[in-house]
């Protein structure tokens, strides 16, 4: 009796156990499956949209930060889809990684692929900010130098170097580990005593920290030239407003990029100098996850912060503040103004055909009595 009622409670317990279990296994699955669609298909519309403004900026300055921007939307895709199919798979054998990966081969390839991934996005970053502060601070320079040509060469040296980066850790013979929550692979983060696992550590962070103060310093410059030849009024008639919606495009991606990996990336080097520690263990699962929202956000910065969309919003805000009637009087000030300008220059213009006609009639006329005078006097020299 007293073993029967013991396994009635203790069946009692463990069927909610596991079956909450389930539901955490079924939830996790299903999220991993939304978040990696929605990934897919944002960055598949932003690369739509990319490759049409690319098409018909092919020949002008835009056309090398269109191409990066492509590049990055590409690379976003395709860490979605990569990343995202191996972390479904890990969930649909309950995290269980002896089951399916005794040799740590699998491991390797998911660790890998968020090294690749996580850094391409930093790196095209920084790319793309110091590309377009050199079109803006050096026009001539850029239009002569930067040519589509060397704006591929560029993004496959970015794509190269960061699969040496994830490679580093395999031609150094040190393993991607699982980690402690068993969904995903990395840089090895617990127990970090070997100095070669400390470096792997050191030089991803810091090379993505120092993406993200480049890509601060680029937009900054370029922001405060554009404003100073606001101030001057010089007018960049043809290219401003394209400097200016690539400008809002790369603020945005900087911002979201810094809110997205500076928490992963600033927890990596902590590890990487202290050790780690429960406060870093408890940490790096949120980061993550924090930094996993890079590749779904950075499609809409190019979706949502387009030309005409900005147009769009920048009319609806004037409406809200009440400042459409004032821009309208402005407007028809300065139009009357510049009409009167021309009138004046007509006028002017008028005058000065009017004044040369007449001089160029009363030039003919003298000359028509020198030839009669001439003519008479001829005649009466005859006579």
């Amino acid at each position: 009796m007293n073993n029967s009622s013991e396994t009635i409670v203790f069946g009692s317990h463990e069927a909610p156990s596991n079956t909450t279990y389930l539901m955490e296994q079924k939830i996790s699955v299903f999220f991993s499956i939304v978040f990696m669609t929605v990934g897919i298909i944002s960055n598949g519309v932003a690369f739509i949209i990319l490759m049409k403004a690319y098409q018909r900026f092919r020949k002008k300055s835009k056309a090398s930060f269109l191409l990066f921007a492509s590049g990055l939307v590409v690379t976003d895709l395709f860490g979605h889809l990569i990343n995202g199919t191996i972390a479904v798979f890990v969930y649909a054998f309950n995290r269980d990684w002896m089951r399916f990966d005794r040799s740590n081969i699998l491991c390797s390839i998911f660790g890998m692929c968020m090294v690749f991934f996580g850094l391409c996005p930093l790196l095209l970053g920084c790319v793309m900010a110091v590309e377009r502060c050199i079109g803006v601070t050096k026009p001539i320079f850029h239009s002569t130098k930067m040519t589509s040509k060397h704006a591929k060469i560029i993004l496959s040296l970015v794509w190269l170097f960061a699969i040496f980066v994830a490679l580093l850790p395999i031609l150094t013979l040190r393993d991607y580990h699982i980690q402690g929550s068993r969904t995903w692979c990395f840089l090895k983060t617990e127990q970090v005593e070997n100095w070669m696992d400390q470096f792997n550590l050191l030089f991803f962070s810091s090379l993505g920290l120092l993406s993200l103060a480049i890509s601060f310093l680029c937009n900054a410059m370029t922001g405060l030239t554009l404003l100073r030849s606001k101030m001057k009024n010089q007018q960049y008639r043809q290219g401003r407003s394209h400097h200016i919606e690539m400008i809002v495009q790369l603020l945005a991606i900087m911002c979201v990029c810094c809110i997205c990996w500076a928490p992963f990336l600033i927890t990596m080097a902590n590890i990487g100098l202290n050790g780690d520690s429960l406060e870093s263990r408890k940490t790096i699962l949120f980061s993550l996850r924090m930094a996993t929202w890079n590749q779904i956000l950075d499609p809409w910065v190019y979706i949502l912060l387009r030309k005409t969309i900005l147009k769009k919003l920048f009319r609806i805000t004037r409406r809200c503040c009440g400042v459409e009637m004032i821009r309208i009087h402005t407007w028809e000030f300065s139009s009357f103004k510049n009409s009167l300008k021309v009138a004046t220059i007509s006028d002017s213009s008028g005058c000065t055909r009017t004044n040369t006609l007449n001089n160029s009639r009363k030039v003919s006329t003298n000359q028509k009595s020198e030839l009669t005078e001439n003519k008479q006097s001829f005649i009466l020299s005859e006579i």
